[in-house]
């Protein structure tokens, strides 16, 4: 139990750390990916101290945690379609080194928490499974930011920065659905 605690607290701590990186990013550049992705860190942040405070709670209780962790993994959706409404009227392409650098950043960051936590992943069942897929889904996001950035460095365009802006809101709400129906199983579980 106490290697779960730690390896959560380190993927908590990272996920803060480089939610603070990607936000001044996505700022500074104008990018709906990243912006989409630093909301999506804070979410991974506080869903790693929600989850380092619950692990020794009871199965209904960590039920119940898991159901509102599923709705947590939509945050970043909804700031996704704030975003890109906005872009859509007001269309610009975002620096494409910036975009493709800091992209590859967060990989860095989303490969190491998901390799941490994918021996755990079952351990705790929902709990766990829900860091898991989040910084999985993020890995995944975060190779299509650096592809965007690839992509605009050749044809300037807010395109493919929208394009990845929604496919992650398409992640997190896929990753939502997966944690809300291993939270109802687990929570038919006998204790």
């Amino acid at each position: 139990m106490d290697s779960i605690r730690k390896v959560v607290r380190f993927v908590a701590i990272a996920n803060l750390s480089y939610f603070c990186v990607e936000f001044f990013f996505a700022q500074k550049i104008g990018s709906v990916s990243l912006f989409a992705d630093s909301i999506d860190f804070l979410e991974d942040a506080s869903t790693n101290i929600l989850i380092f405070i619950a692990i020794g709670w009871s199965l209904a209780a960590r039920a119940r945690l898991s159901k509102f962790l599923a709705l947590l993994l939509l945050v970043p959706a909804i700031s996704l379609v704030i975003g890109t409404i906005y872009e859509i009227n007001n269309p610009s392409a975002p620096d494409a080194i910036s975009l493709t650098a800091v992209g590859f950043g967060a990989l860095v960051v989303n490969s190491v928490c998901a390799l941490l936590l994918v021996k755990f992943r079952s351990a705790k069942q929902s709990l766990v499974l829900a860091a898991y897929l989040s910084a999985r889904n993020d890995a995944l996001a975060n190779i299509a930011i650096i592809i965007a950035g690839v992509v605009t460095m050749f044809w300037v365009s807010a395109i493919p920065d929208l394009v990845v802006g929604v496919s992650i809101g398409f992640l997190n709400a896929d990753a939502a659905l997966k944690v809300w129906k291993s939270s109802n199983i687990n929570s038919t579980k006998p204790a």
